[in-house]
């Protein structure tokens, strides 16, 4: 399908628009403006008020005004460097207009002696004389149409000025066709939102600040497109991945039963609906594709597990696979007792399995002699085949691209994938990043789990963490020390985790302390994690490597030093680190004063609560969307208009009504429908109008 015809202007040349040459359509590309309609969506992001006042007596200085003025006298400088004087009079009362390098005969022209004009610009004291430097516009009553009253300021780029913007976006506005409406009408009418074309009037047209906020209804409404056909698109990839057929895996319920049985505890009502709705999944013939967030110890490992077991009764295979060999080998370790309750086959395949064992390892697979796998980027390689492959399980989801997790389905036929998450995900953020999956939400933990003590500490009470630290040691427990930085660096003042190590090992002893960082080889890595986790050494020092997935259950103490330059939420996973066993556990947030405002918030909130979503909401409050993800392939979309921070109640109205959209109307034959194929033209997303002709 091809765009319609009612969209070409919008998508012409930018040289299509009057007073737009080929140098001036190639700088506003460095805006990421290649069309009409991406001028149109750069809006205005402040203005300025140039009302016409009858006077600057009492105006509050320095400020951009606008008056009427009668020119008294012309004085141009002694000297060559100095300033050209224009002596000016409003209603009630003498100023100055000043030109820098002024030619006389064309400030003759523009301003001759006892002419009126209109002059706009910043007005100043200087010396105790009221100054308006480089006036930006001079006109004549008569042409006081041609500046507005209210000016829109736009984003610039080199060789790009506001008045070259400002009749760019004039011009883009002429190419504006009138649309049939997409919105629900009940929506619209209910928000009080503009029409299409009237809301880009509007936001371009400003009459002042209200027009250009983010909550006016014109821009709210530019937002709410946006969003919306964000959310057609996913829940047009859902439908289309629901269109396409899985496989039904149904679980005899032998093995579950043997794991069941096996368990020291009850899992959480959590977990049990969780298993539910995967189970469900599984045994539809439709492929399944969904999301299972939890929080720090929730319990996601038992419920990906359990979904393990369903494909393996189902005559299958299923395949976990962790972002790191650390993680990989976690899992290994914490489902081997399961798997060999249930005499279920289960081997780890990593980059470190070479030659025969590799070839060993691989030959099982295809043979179906290994049930589960679990696994790093090692499992993508194109060798790696399984018999029968119905599951794939990827952890830690924002750690891999969305075209990998594809590949891992690829693996098998219809295989069901199931992602999984230890972050949790504010819902402006899950509908925004995973809104075309089911999600499945860990919101309890398991019972006996002791809360951990947080507690906020300064750096110049060094001496006394690091007796705390001799005291657990010597009392058989262990601890984690995470720095910022692997080395010292001369630019950015933060401990450095080698420099931590050999003052720490001076202090404790030799054997007592361990080191890891992501820049260690694999194997110095691993001998560090292997040596901390069967209790060789008492204290581990170490950069975030240790974020995600490290158990060790006798580890009661976690310093995090220079606390304040770590995100929130990697603060709450570095806590979660510790409170694994069923001794009380502290973590102690050690920060350099003073310290911030937003610093201190930061470390409040984390000793106010545990609760992993209300963290991630004060984190994206606080630092952000674009800071929170920062992850280019992390599927997150970019939006030109609408802000997921604060409006995270809107894309929840666009998710709902996206969906009903869909299920009233799935080609989007109706009036409405053929209006949203038109918004998914307009905000470039063809590959959905692709997934309907296709279905």
């Amino acid at each position: 399908m091809s765009r319609p015809e009612i969209l070409f202007s919008l998508f012409a040349e930018l040289e299509s628009l009057s007073g737009i040459g080929p140098k001036t359509a190639q700088n506003l590309t460095q805006l990421g403006i290649n069309t009409p309609r991406d001028l149109l969506f750069t809006l205005p992001y402040s203005g300025i008020d140039r009302k016409l006042i009858d006077t600057v007596k009492n105006a509050s200085f320095p400020s951009t005004l606008t008056v009427l003025v009668k020119v008294s006298d012309h004085r141009p400088p002694h000297h060559r460097s100095g300033a050209y004087r224009v002596d000016v009079d409003d209603a009630k009362t003498s100023f100055q207009l000043i030109f820098f390098h002024g030619r006389s005969d064309y400030l003759n022209r523009v301003l001759p002696k006892d002419s009126t004009r209109v002059v706009s610009g910043k007005v100043e004291i200087f010396d105790g004389v009221i100054q308006m430097t480089h006036p930006e516009y001079i006109v004549s009553e008569s042409e006081i149409s041609d500046f507005p009253a209210f000016e829109p300021i736009y984003p610039l780029t080199s060789g790009v000025n506001q008045k070259t913007m400002f009749k760019a976006t004039r011009s883009a506005l002429t190419k504006l066709p009138i649309f049939n409406e997409w919105i629900d009408l009940e929506q619209k009418t209910k928000a009080n939102w503009p029409d299409f074309l009237t809301a880009f009037q509007k936001v371009h047209s400003p009459e002042s600040f209200d027009d250009i906020a983010m909550t006016s209804p014109a821009r709210t409404r530019i937002a709410y497109d946006e969003l919306l056909a964000h959310q057609l698109t996913l829940s047009l990839a859902r439908a289309f991945e629901r269109r396409i057929l899985g496989r039904e895996s149904h679980g005899n319920g032998r093995l579950q039963a043997l794991v069941s049985e096996a368990l020291p505890y009850t899992p959480t009502d959590a977990q049990q609906r969780s298993i539910l709705e995967i189970s469900q999944d599984m045994a539809s013939d439709v492929k399944m594709n969904r999301l299972l967030q939890g929080d720090v110890g929730t319990g996601k490992t038992l419920v990906a597990f359990w979904a393990l077991l369903i494909a393996v009764e189902a005559g299958g295979q299923g395949v976990m696979m962790a972002p790191t060999e650390i993680l990989a080998r976690q899992h290994l370790e914490s489902l081997q007792p399961l798997a060999e309750k249930a005499g279920v086959v289960l081997e780890l395949l990593t980059g470190r399995d070479k030659g025969a064992k590799r070839r060993a390892k691989l030959e099982a697979l295809w043979q179906g002699n290994i049930q589960i796998l679990v696994g790093t980027h090692a499992v993508f390689q194109t060798d790696v085949q399984f018999a029968d492959l119905r599951l794939a399980i990827v952890d830690e989801q924002h750690r891999f691209g969305v075209r990998q997790r594809l590949m891992l389905g690829k693996k098998g036929q219809f295989v069901d994938v199931l992602v999984m998450t230890a972050t949790p995900i504010p819902r402006s953020l899950a509908l925004a990043q995973y809104g075309d999956m089911d999600i499945s939400t860990l919101d309890e933990k398991p019972p006996g789990r002791k809360p951990i003590k947080t507690a906020l500490i300064s750096t110049s009470r060094m001496n006394e963490v690091i007796e705390r630290l001799r005291a657990a040691v010597a009392d058989g427990r262990q601890c984690y020390w995470v720095c910022p930085l692997v080395e010292e660096s001369e630019v950015v003042d933060l401990t450095a985790a080698e420099d931590r190590f050999v003052r720490l090992r001076a202090a404790l002893g030799d054997g007592v302390v361990g080191l890891v960082h992501g820049q260690m080889p694999a194997v110095e890595k691993d001998k560090a994690m292997t040596r901390f986790q069967t209790g060789d050494t008492g204290v581990l020092v170490a950069t975030t490597v240790i974020e995600v997935g490290v158990n060790v259950p006798n580890a009661t103490i976690m310093v995090i030093e220079r606390a304040e330059v770590f995100g929130l939420a990697q603060l709450h996973q570095l806590r979660g680190r510790v409170g694994r066993g069923l001794l009380a556990s502290t973590c102690l947030l050690m920060y350099q004063a003073p310290l911030s405002k937003s610093g201190q918030r930061r470390l409040e909130i984390l000793r106010e609560t545990e609760d992993g979503f209300r963290i991630a909401e004060t984190d994206l409050k606080m630092r952000g969307f674009g800071d929170l993800i920062g992850t280019e392939q992390s599927g997150v979309p970019q939006f030109k208009v609408a802000d997921i921070e604060r409006q995270g109640a809107l894309m929840a109205v666009a998710h709902s009504d996206a969906r009903k959209l869909l299920i009233d109307d799935p080609a989007l034959k109706s009036p409405r429908g053929r209006a949203a194929r038109n918004l998914l033209w307009l905000m470039g997303k063809d590959e959905s109008i692709r997934l309907i002709s296709v279905g």
